[in-house]
């Protein structure tokens, strides 16, 4: 039941967000179009392809089906499918469940846990950290993983590029930017938009992951739930036959012992 709460307000999250991620993918696509000289050193891609950073989002808390091993597994396949495409693999993370699998496997450059109720600033945070590498040439290429809400029963692991920085080409296309002047010009509007677009990228697959965390909560808990049930009639109905069983052998040597001596 709280998890059901919770998601209700996750989704409204989600859906408020839409929009001004339509709006803003809009306007830096017709910044592209308009200027084709504008350039962002997170827009330009490395020429050297040494490192990639794999940023993975999990929840801080279990009993939640297979939520978590989920977008753990999908990394998994991920860092196997770019193998050859890069010579080091860098991996941060997002929750405990993430930590704890890959400070087993290979030890985290960065670690957010205990975040609780997704904020913006949790984004900043860790756009911040894959930027500054990106920039000093400490990684090659920055992606995502996480869990997309698609209903309260799906929820799908996800791929997503964030560095060299793409803007969703579907989400743009929607957007609808009409024409407009820019001031000052489009290196500034640029240095201001695509930082914030990377930070709200992040901050989209936060909510995302967050909504998808709490439908897999909510169905696992419904199904253990009713497991219980079912579990507890099943042990009654044996109780009872069992009981019955020993009333009727009762009976049957209290009837048998009264013929004996009659």
């Amino acid at each position: 039941m709280v998890a059901a709460a919770k998601l209700r307000r996750a989704q409204n999250a989600i859906l408020a967000a839409r929009p001004y991620a339509r709006r803003m993918y809009a306007t830096l696509a017709e910044i592209g179009r308009r200027e084709g000289g504008a350039e962002h050193p997170l827009l330009q891609p490395h020429v050297q392809r040494d490192t990639l950073e794999l940023v993975v989002i999990t929840s801080d808390r279990g009993l939640c089906g297979a939520f978590n091993g989920n977008a753990i597994k999908r990394a998994a396949a991920y860092l196997a499918e770019q193998r050859g495409a890069y010579r080091q693999f860098d991996v941060a993370v997002v929750g405990r469940k993430a930590e704890e699998h890959f400070r087993r496997h290979r030890r985290p450059v960065a670690a957010w846990t205990g975040l609780g109720t997704v904020d913006y600033r949790q984004a900043v945070a860790i756009a911040d950290h894959i930027s500054k590498r990106y920039l000093a040439g400490e990684s090659d290429g920055a992606v995502i993983v996480y869990n997309e809400f698609v209903s309260a029963i799906h929820q799908r692991p996800t791929v997503l590029q964030l560095l060299p920085f793409s803007p969703d080409a579907e989400l743009a296309a929607a957007g609808g930017v009409p024409p407009y002047e820019m001031e000052p010009d489009a290196a500034s509007l640029l240095n201001a938009l695509v930082p914030n677009a990377l930070e709200f990228t992040i901050y989209a697959a936060l909510l995302e992951n967050q909504a998808g965390e709490y439908a897999a909560r909510m169905t696992a808990m419904e199904s253990a739930t009713r497991n219980t049930d079912e579990l507890i009639s099943s042990l009654t109905l044996q109780f009872n036959r069992a009981r019955q069983a020993a009333i009727t052998r009762e009976l049957v040597e209290i009837v048998s012992g009264a013929e004996a001596l009659h």
